[in-house]
């Protein structure tokens, strides 16, 4: 991008939704945690969907993401075992 004429944010999440719930709950999984969750309100602002939409990193870039979340999950936790 910095070398390109194209100004302006590129959103480079992952499309496929997955809610903060489900998405902690796979963190507790994958770590073995005995972390419980605990739900507070929302605030105001709070997204109620969570999918990106990353076409225009696509267009612009020829960017997609290559690691599906589990794999990337692991990896993650992995570095932060070990380092």
């Amino acid at each position: 991008m910095m070398n390109s004429d194209f100004t302006g944010p590129v959103n480079l999440g992952n499309p496929v939704e997955l809610s903060m719930k489900d998405l902690a709950n796979k963190i507790i999984k994958l770590t073995n945690s005995s972390s419980k969750i605990i739900y507070e309100d929302l605030p105001e602002d709070d997204p109620k969907r969570r999918r990106p939409d990353i076409s225009l990193a696509y267009s612009v870039l020829g960017w997609a993401p290559l690691i599906d979340l589990e794999t990337g999950l692991k990896k993650t936790i992995n570095h932060f075992e070990y380092n």
